[in-house]
């Protein structure tokens, strides 16, 4: 296991040659990170699997009492921390793959009602027919995701658009992001983390067309965050046997540090 122990005050600092100031700040202790979008400020969160209970009763046989409103409280807790104009959800802020169940929609009518900024959502592989069930009150980007502001939001199942890449910062979720940590004894556990770092424009050679697009390359940081949903499960990104989800990982992210949701900074995540 890594030694590394910084405090997150140099999360989401950039390379001496870089001075730009961080567009994207996580909040301490937290899931979610402030985002400069701009003329707006951003309440960022990823995978957020509304109605995942009743996803977890059919998938796997497990039982568990719905966690809806404890969900809606912490992103409603939140907004009202961070005082932001908008929030925007990196994908799957529903469960069920195949479309919008009674559960998933009862939950996200209710987390609608209750949230009182704009909606944006990076449409993830789990979001079919949230663009219907709920387009006149959430923004649904096309699967490659947009840039807000300097900001490229996206899910992370499929490549991003052109434009995403263009952004000074990426921001993606599908990872469930998580580092496995061992003690002095040998016992393990496993923590939610964030995963930043340089993002390689090779990973996307031949499959992202920038100059075809007028788009510029500003060599953006990566940002993949954890799961909003503590049910949600996680990718153990310092674990080479489980792998990534997303097609251009761990391509994308050579030189990627791990940190955990209080700042503490694990160093390479490949060796945490």
């Amino acid at each position: 296991m890594g030694t590394g122990t910084d405090r997150g005050t140099d999360q989401g600092q950039r390379g001496p040659a870089d001075r730009r100031p961080p567009l994207v700040e996580p909040v301490p202790d937290a899931p979610a990170a402030v985002a400069d979008l701009g003329d707006e400020t951003g309440l960022l969160l990823a995978d957020y699997h509304a109605g995942i209970e009743v996803g977890l009763r059919y998938e796997r046989g497990v039982e568990l009492d719905s966690a809806a409103a404890e969900r809606r409280e912490r992103v409603l807790d939140l907004l009202a921390r961070t005082d932001a104009d908008r929030l925007v959800v990196l994908g799957d802020v529903s469960h069920r793959i195949g479309g919008v169940g009674d559960a998933e929609a009862d939950e996200l009518e209710t987390l609608l009602s209750a949230v009182d900024v704009p909606v944006t959502l990076a449409r993830g592989n789990h979001d079919a027919g949230v663009a219907e069930a709920f387009g006149d009150r959430i923004e649904v980007t096309p699967p490659g995701g947009a840039r807000i502001g300097h900001v490229g939001v996206f899910h992370g199942h499929t490549r991003p658009a052109p434009e995403v890449l263009g952004a000074d910062v990426v921001c993606m979720g599908h990872e469930h992001v998580a580092v496995r940590l061992e003690d002095a004894v040998g016992g393990a556990r496993a923590e939610k983390a964030w995963l930043r770092g340089p993002l390689s424009r090779a990973a996307f050679e031949g499959e992202v067309d920038l100059a075809d697009a007028g788009i510029e390359w500003r060599e953006p940081e990566l940002v993949a965050f954890p799961a909003f949903n503590d049910r949600s499960g996680g990718t153990w990104v310092n674990v080479d046997a489980q792998g990534f989800l997303a097609p251009f990982l761990p391509e994308a992210l050579a030189a990627g540090e791990a940190y955990l949701l209080d700042g503490t900074r694990l160093g390479d995540y490949r060796v945490v």
